[in-house]
């Protein structure tokens, strides 16, 4: 098909210009012919390409992303407008993002030949991971997630949320998996491709983890972690292949970020994070993250190494993952808001009972502590009261807190969070968090009730994102004694 002239129109939108060409389809910037009101954003139109020789895979890929686009909604996704007929001229009118996408900090770093800080790497992570979680609870999996098909919206040091483009290659649990069954052979981008789908196996979650992983490294050393393998035999060595690691290209790299690059590689799904919100916490909060042995890697694997590995790839089982949903509903972050004054030892068991259960027997379950304080618990000139002690004499009371809870290999976070709104930080850091359930006491906590406001775990109850457990005292103070024993 031909390339559309600015000042055409097709079902009744006009062509401004063609602002992309690529292996798969042509996009251009739109807007309404009829005269009537543009929806209050940016319009794009998406034409597959469909000349001679183009593969089969383009019109399936653009039935698919048609289908999933339609289906899509929040922040990171671009909205829906209109569909044209197949079998006229397939088009998909959406919204049209304004930003960089991730390839601009890649271009960037190698036409000033400046490294990309890792601090950039993390929060350019942090914004990628919160937008693929936000379309795994739609069970939804990108399945070719590449910086190309990332947009990162303008914000603070021009790193706002991300967008994710392109899902002609996307699997959604609900619907039939088209691709799989017109095209039968490994379904991605070789270079990003996770080794589940080497094997064929769409769906897993933990896909887009493995190639948010090979995005990290590329920001973080300016190389790709398996090549870009041209050949079936090539694509399979990321089975048991485990790759350079990232401080070996540059030893500037801090521990905690080769840490997170490397478990998101891990060949085996279940040795990556279990989801991309607990990626998206670890980004966050650099501090805290538990380092293994991965982050203190200079050079590859043995050979010994990866031939043991082969030899277990080559015995391996790969079985069809759960619904995205499912695999969320399996690794929840549990937050658990702890007062810093005002509670009784009774309520602070009762916390614990509660967070135990929440956590349940789950295994890839999180725990987060969060303290909210008074801003002026920290604005005495007192050296006694400076913000930092105050800050460590919140956090060791958080890890007093957890001693009784039996956490076995749990990952646990810990935040002390100054605010004068404490429902209100309660909230936005669920929300930004991707919280599955909040732990808290029924209690005030030393905020007076009043006849028209709301308490504090009322109003957090009423507005959270995710499930809140209002907890009351359940045991007389005095049987404490005894069970602490």
């Amino acid at each position: 098909m031909k390339l559309l002239e600015p000042g055409e129109t097709l079902d009744g939108f006009r062509v401004e210009a063609n602002v992309h060409s690529g292996g798969m389809a042509h996009i251009y910037r739109v807007h309404y012919a009829n005269g009537a009101p543009d929806p209050g954003f940016a319009m794009a139109m998406k034409v597959p390409r469909m000349a001679t020789g183009d593969g089969a895979e383009n019109i399936v890929g653009f039935e698919v992303e048609t289908q999933i686009m339609a289906s899509l909604s929040g922040p990171h996704v671009p909205r829906f407008v209109a569909a044209g007929d197949l079998t006229r001229v397939p088009h998909l009118v959406m919204e049209y993002i304004n930003g960089k996408p991730l390839q601009h900090w890649l271009d960037q770093a190698r036409e000033t030949r400046t490294p990309i800080a890792p601090a950039t790497v993390a929060r350019l992570g942090e914004a990628l991971a919160k937008g693929v979680h936000s379309l795994h609870r739609q069970n939804v999996v990108h399945q070719d997630l590449k910086p190309a098909n990332v947009v990162i919206r303008p914000g603070k040091d021009d790193i706002g949320g991300a967008v994710l483009l392109d899902f002609g290659l996307s699997y959604h649990g609900h619907y039939p998996d088209l691709l799989a069954e017109e095209l039968r052979k490994a379904i991605g981008t070789a270079i990003w491709m996770a080794p589940e789908q080497v094997v064929g196996v769409r769906g897993d979650p933990r896909s887009d983890i493995f190639a948010i992983g090979v995005i990290l490294y590329e920001l973080a050393t300016g190389e790709l972690p398996f090549g870009d393998p041209q050949t079936a035999g090539g694509l399979r060595q990321r089975l048991w292949m485990q790759p350079k690691p990232p401080r070996a290209w540059r030893s500037d790299v801090p521990p905690w970020l080769q840490e997170i690059i490397l478990r998101c590689l891990e060949p085996e799904a279940a040795r990556r994070y279990p989801s991309a919100a607990h990626l998206a916490l670890e980004l966050g909060q650099p501090e805290q993250v538990k380092l293994t042995e991965r982050s203190h890697m200079m050079e590859g694997a043995s050979f010994m190494t990866h031939l043991r590995r082969w030899f277990r790839a080559a015995g391996m089982e790969y079985k069809p993952s759960p619904l995205p949903t499912e695999q969320i509903d399996q690794s929840p972050i549990v937050m658990v808001a702890l007062p810093y004054k005002d509670v009784t030892d009774a309520t602070l068991y009762s916390l614990r009972q509660a967070a135990g259960r929440a956590l349940g027997s789950r295994p890839d379950a999180r725990l987060s502590c969060v303290t909210v304080i008074s801003p002026s618990e920290t604005s005495s000139t007192d050296a006694e009261r400076s913000e930092s002690k105050v800050h460590s004499h919140h956090l060791e009371r958080q890890r007093q807190w957890l001693r009784g809870l039996e956490l076995g290999d749990r990952t646990v976070s810990h935040h002390v969070i100054e605010d004068g709104d404490p429902a209100s930080a309660i909230i936005e850091y669920a929300r930004g968090n991707n919280v599955t359930v909040i732990v808290m006491g029924a209690a005030t906590h030393g905020l007076k009730l009043q006849a028209f406001k709301p308490t504090i775990p009322i109003k957090v109850a009423m507005e959270a994102p995710c499930t809140v457990i209002l907890v009351k005292q359940s045991l007389p103070f005095e049987q404490l004694a005894s069970i602490d024993d």
